[in-house]
């Protein structure tokens, strides 16, 4: 995530503030501290300390950025510790804004909020900067399948195992389960199709209409794992049909 992030900071450079840079920089690596591998969704449904101490509102966004000016509280780790008290008011503000924003249940709200702008985009507006920079870190935040196959794939595996442990935790408790999140019921291609070609393009498109550079690395390659994905998803469909015909074949002999 972090060259990714790295990567649309410089194309930013010439229009953002150090401190904005600052502040992408701070939330790209401090934005899933303390991650328990277990999402919103359970947090909230099983009532965890998370939730109930946050109200049920983005309650792993929010301990992120919790836990991160925990660390930078600490002398050693105190980053912040030149910067005079407004300045710090800032820096803080616009980190735990960029945090909160990689909650995936706002994301048709920022991006919806991101796409009314971007035509008439305006970089003296603190609303369309504070916009961007909330889309740019979410870009970054799901960027796995920008990288090279032999990178993101690993990642999508750990990702998925990561799913089923959640979902398996959830028939065990009673709680509800997400489709996507049933080893059941999903594969790796189902799993990434969809997110690819419903999440991640449209917002990668939105924002090259402000970076059209970013096309030939970060959206084509989105295009072209999606259709890796769609050739893989095809491959096991016709297995299945094999298995089942043979499967079939054998019961009537």
């Amino acid at each position: 995530m972090h060259i990714i992030d790295l990567h649309l900071c410089r194309m930013c450079e010439q229009k953002f503030t150090q401190v904005d840079i600052l502040i992408l920089m701070t939330a790209a690596v401090c934005h899933d501290l303390d991650h328990p591998g277990y999402n919103n969704t359970y947090q909230i449904n099983a009532r965890t300390e998370l939730a109930v101490r946050y109200n049920d509102i983005s309650p792993l966004e929010n301990h992120h950025c919790a836990v991160a000016f925990q660390i930078f509280s600490q002398p050693d780790c105190n980053i912040f510790s030149n910067f005079d008290p407004e300045a710090f008011k800032q820096i803080r503000q616009g980190t735990i804004t960029l945090i909160l924003a990689t909650d995936m249940a706002r994301h048709g709200e920022i991006l919806d909020s991101f796409k009314q702008k971007v035509d008439c985009f305006d970089y003296t507006d603190e609303e369309h900067v504070t916009c961007l920079k909330m889309v740019l870190i979410k870009c970054c935040d799901i960027s796995n399948e920008v990288r090279p196959m032999e990178v993101a794939e690993p990642w999508v595996d750990c990702l998925l195992e990561e799913y089923f442990m959640q979902s398996d935790r959830e028939k065990a408790e009673g709680l509800p389960v997400a489709p996507f999140m049933d080893r059941e019921k999903v594969t790796k291609p189902t799993a990434q199709i969809g997110f690819i070609k419903f999440v991640l393009i449209p917002m990668f498109e939105t924002v090259m209409k402000l970076f059209p550079q970013i096309e030939e690395v970060m959206v084509q390659p989105l295009r072209e794992s999606r259709d890796r994905y769609e050739e893989l998803k095809q491959i096991d469909d016709a297995m299945n049909e094999v298995r089942g015909f043979c499967m079939n074949a054998c019961m009537s002999v």
